[in-house]
């Protein structure tokens, strides 16, 4: 029987592997047009900033 899904001769038992291929190749240009580039860095931002007031009214409390 022929293999009619894999005719180079590479043959992948699952067939996961060239979905997964596939999928990276895609991948960065899937990224590239629908993030943007401050999305990710903003959240950090506002991460820190809770993160101190979170410290600062534990401090106040406990010394107050």
């Amino acid at each position: 029987m022929a293999d009619t899904h894999n005719p180079q001769g590479n043959h992948d038992p699952a067939g996961s592997t060239q979905m997964f291929r596939a999928f990276v190749d895609e991948a960065p240009q899937a990224r590239q047009s629908g993030a943007s580039g401050g999305g990710p860095r903003i959240g950090l931002i506002l991460g820190v900033i809770v993160a101190v007031a979170v410290v600062a009214a534990v401090a106040w409390l406990a010394l107050k």
